[in-house]
């Protein structure tokens, strides 16, 4: 028995090509950005697939924008404070390495963005809760729960972009996400000792309010993860359906190649050479970052 398609779904799948000239001569605009093919609707797309990272970049250098807070207002020395880098960078260490696998293999980019979001959120409550007590332990805990989830995004995050866009398209696709997602650090560098400054007329604990309010960003890229999923997964049960050509569309929300590790011995040197730059360029820039006022 064949598997009922919604009215949704049928309305955006012309049987042939004679049928599909017609259906876009008689779709308006808005009926037209409901397929999952169409520029604008791929934009909307971009969109939330930019913000997915925000919240991320956003939190994770909350300690550098706030260095003399922390370290005048819990008493902690320099040492105790680059722990807070130290232990997000631990997990970040074997999920950036099994990440890709988890997602393309284990749960799926949908589901493995969702997760990774809430990591963040719970992460960065979790370093909230510990800095309103002044508790090293728990501040760590939430930068690792953070890390968890914070690198491994980026993956699921790429997986998105290859899926949804090709050729010419993932240059800038990949060039703007980046940019989106260093947006949130530069807001972060901005905002939180404003922030900081009019909370400490009100309450006595400014710093973690502050890193509370920074949570809302979190939350965002969870919300934008979930509308990203719905959006995918509504794609994918159009395209299932639709006659595609035999060269494929630039929607490719199902199928792919299957990941092995037996692949990492395939890399070529220049590819090896482009992971030693990148490295040596962030064992220097992340740092700099964490240590500078």
């Amino acid at each position: 028995m064949m598997e009922n398609v919604d009215e949704e779904t049928t309305n955006l799948l012309p049987k042939s090509s004679s049928e599909a000239d017609e259906k876009k001569e008689e779709l308006g605009f808005w009926m037209r950005i409901r397929d999952p093919t169409n520029f604008f609707h791929r934009c909307i797309v971009l969109f939330f697939m930019c913000f997915l990272s925000f919240g991320s970049y956003f939190c994770f250098d909350n300690p550098t924008a706030l260095h003399r807070q922390f370290t005048r207002d819990l008493n902690i020395s320099e040492s105790s404070y680059m722990l807070l880098y130290s232990w997000y960078s631990w997990p970040t260490v074997v999920l950036c390495f099994f990440g890709g696998f988890i997602i393309d293999r284990v749960v799926g980019v949908r589901m493995g963005s969702i997760y990774c979001c809430l990591f963040l959120l719970v992460g960065q409550v979790v370093f909230a809760t510990g800095t309103f007590y002044n508790s090293l332990v728990a501040m760590c805990a939430g930068r690792f729960l953070f890390g968890i989830g914070g690198e491994t995004l980026a993956v699921a995050q790429n997986t998105y972009s290859v899926q949804w866009f090709a050729g010419k398209e993932l240059n800038f696709v990949f060039g703007l996400q980046l940019s989106m997602a260093r947006i949130g650090s530069t807001v972060n560098m901005n905002v939180m000792i404003p922030v900081y400054n009019s909370l400490s007329s009100y309450v006595s604990k400014p710093l973690a309010i502050s890193l509370f309010i920074a949570a809302a960003t979190c939350l965002f890229s969870l919300l934008c993860a979930l509308i990203l999923g719905w959006l995918d997964a509504r794609a994918h049960r159009i395209l299932r359906h639709r006659e595609l050509p035999s060269d494929g569309d630039d929607v490719t929300t199902g199928g792919g190649d299957v990941i092995k590790f037996s692949d990492v011995a395939k890399f070529n040197l220049q590819l090896w050479l482009i992971f030693l730059i990148c490295v040596t360029y962030y064992i220097g820039i992340f740092v700099f970052i964490g240590m500078a006022t």
